[in-house]
């Protein structure tokens, strides 16, 4: 049960694909892989990317075991603050 009373969707630890999205620029990607290892230190992150149909933007898949809702929401807060992010899936 979360804080709501509701059950929680997701079963933790859990393997878990993380989508940013940001222009196609070697500072987003350093961006997201600096805060993506500041959540989650000393794991296996697998990252994956797919740059848009023209190349001005870029996503990136951080696949990760994630330990706790806790733990999504400061990295979700971290990401979304950032500047050069536009979108986190």
């Amino acid at each position: 049960m979360n804080r709501m009373g509701a059950a929680e969707p997701l079963q933790f630890p859990c393997s878990f694909p993380l989508k940013v999205m940001g222009r196609n620029t070697e500072a987003f990607e350093h961006a997201v892989r600096g805060i993506v290892g500041r959540h989650v230190p000393g794991e296996c992150v697998e990252y994956a990317d797919r740059q848009s149909g023209g190349g001005k933007y870029l996503s990136i898949t951080a696949t990760f075991t994630a330990a706790s809702r806790e733990q999504l929401d400061a990295l979700y807060r971290d990401l979304n603050g950032h500047e050069l992010v536009v979108m986190t899936l």
